[in-house]
């Protein structure tokens, strides 16, 4: 496997798998086939939204796409020990860090974020739950029709069906955690 394109291998490798095209995948993941193209080919690591709907429509939870290693409980990582998935895989404005990799029976997805400034236009919308805690800088978070600033400390937790779009404010970068839940 191309370790520099191991997201967009795996999931080829899924969707190969399932006998299903670029086309039929994108219809199933309400994305464009381009898109698909693009994170197959390693051009582009797409957002925690899209992958969460690219692992439903593949049948597998979010963590198939990154896990190497199985590690026994209690998993630990240490700060310096992080490690930025998809960093390699073409430009995003979100950099990030899973803190779950290894435990191959989690229920949840916890992740350091780093979020540039200009991040897009675009809000997600995807089954399941998401709490964030704003690390530093300021966020500003679009819940529907709602915006909401946050600041360093604050967190949110919501239903992530309702389109959302959790981006830095003041045009400087932020880092949040987040724990992302998606049922299977």
């Amino acid at each position: 496997m191309d370790e520099d394109n191991k997201l967009g291998s795996r999931i080829r490798t899924y969707r190969e798998k399932l006998g299903i095209t670029q086309e039929e995948l994108a219809e199933r993941t309400g994305t464009d086939a381009d898109l698909i193209r693009d994170v197959e080919d390693g051009n582009v690591y797409p957002p925690v939204g899209v992958l969460i709907k690219l692992s439903r429509a593949l049948g597998k939870r979010l963590g198939t796409f990154t896990d190497d290693i199985v590690v026994k409980d209690p998993l630990i990582t240490r700060a310096s020990g992080r490690t930025e998935e998809g960093s390699s895989q073409g430009k995003s404005h979100y950099h990030y860090f899973p803190l779950g990799k290894g435990k191959t029976d989690r229920h949840m997805d916890p992740l350091f974020i780093q979020i540039d400034p200009e991040c897009g236009e675009k809000t997600s919308s995807h089954e399941g739950e998401e709490f964030i805690m704003v690390l530093s800088g300021r966020i500003e978070l679009t819940y529907g029709r709602e915006k909401h600033m946050l600041e360093p400390g604050d967190s949110v937790y919501y239903n992530s069906l309702i389109p959302h779009k959790v981006s830095a404010a003041d045009d400087r970068p932020a880092e949040i955690f987040a724990m992302i839940y998606v049922p299977f």
